[in-house]
């Protein structure tokens, strides 16, 4: 096990400079450090000097991936590239383009975002599961077919239709929760609650589907014959031992989405005005904050693979048949 996740450690390693390297060049296709060096000044009173001078303090005054003007080894590393990413791959954020403490603003958003991003993945995981296997149960029926139609109907229509629609009827004609923001402790749930509310909507229709399919999959494999064949009723089949199969196929999808759950939800978070980490994103590449940019993404990736690592072992613990290696 510790040899396996060694192993996938350093095989994350290349990925991650893959996932920076197109950061950066992806950035300054659009954007120059002169360009930035206006923006965060102000593009009226800026003069050569202090641009100049804004791009020594951020580090900005590199060059992007080849120094012509140093020799040997140094041609790459005393590049922006190279010294941003050694601080990313030791968790060193920094500071913000606008001089904000990188580190001490996830640690604080991050916070609102799960407070949103947890209850929707828990109840959204629950609620989906539950119809997905009375579905399974009444598969083939009038209420089966409907719910299907029902879940493509979902499926179809963009979140941000939800989001809006939500917001118009839930707070601006009913009044029962405010339109946006935030506000911490047990004050702050009627800010979240149309959030989670919406965010579990939008998922049930591909929810359910997705994992209809898989219990639908095992429903007709023999174990699951035998267990009829033995007396047990439709009910204890489906969740004595197509549930507990299912799980595997599962965990794909659930296991890698549990560490990127703090990362919050970009356009949620933007319409409510929740201060997470979705929003920070947003802010900043509306702002052109490079710092912030590089840093979400970097840590995004970072979890990502996290969850995929955390799959594959939670697969030894449901089916003993799969071994790392």
């Amino acid at each position: 096990m510790f040899s396996y996740i060694i192993k996938r450690i350093l095989y994350a390693i290349p990925i991650l400079i893959g996932v920076n390297l197109i950061t950066f060049m992806l950035f300054f296709m659009v954007n120059s450090p002169d360009d930035m060096a206006r923006r965060h000044l102000g593009a009226k009173q800026t003069t050569p000097q202090m641009i100049k001078a804004w791009k020594e303090q951020k580090g900005y005054n590199k060059p992007l991936f080849i120094n012509q003007k140093a020799s040997g080894v140094d041609k790459i590393t005393d590049t922006l590239f190279v010294q941003e990413s050694l601080k990313l791959f030791r968790f060193d954020f920094g500071f913000s383009d606008s001089n904000r403490n990188i580190a001490q603003d996830i640690k604080e958003r991050m916070f609102p975002s799960l407070s949103i991003a947890l209850p929707t993945f828990i109840i959204a995981l629950v609620t989906n599961i539950s119809l997905a296997l009375l579905l399974v149960l009444f598969r083939g029926s009038v209420l089966d077919s409907s719910m299907m139609v029902i879940a493509v109907m979902i499926m179809s229509i963009s979140s941000l239709f939800y989001i809006i629609a939500g917001q118009v009827i839930f707070s601006k004609l009913w009044h029962w929760v405010p339109i946006s923001g935030y506000e911490s402790g047990f004050g702050g749930i009627k800010f979240i609650i149309l959030p989670i509310f919406i965010g579990v909507f939008a998922g049930i229709g591909s929810g359910v589907r997705w994992y209809r399919s898989i219990f639908l999959e095992q429903i007709n494999q023999d174990y699951v014959k035998t267990a009829r064949a033995k007396g047990l009723s439709e009910i204890r089949v489906l969740f004595g031992h197509v549930l507990k199969n299912g799980m595997l196929p599962i965990l794909t999808g659930v296991v890698v989405v549990i560490p990127t759950l703090f990362m919050g939800s970009l356009i949620m978070e933007s319409f409510f005005g929740i201060p997470g980490l979705g929003s920070y994103t947003i802010d900043a590449i509306n702002s052109q904050d490079f710092a912030i940019v590089k840093a979400m993404v970097f840590l995004g990736s970072v979890l990502y693979i996290i969850g995929l690592i955390l799959t594959d072992i939670s697969y030894t613990l449901f089916d003993p048949r799969v071994k790392l290696s």
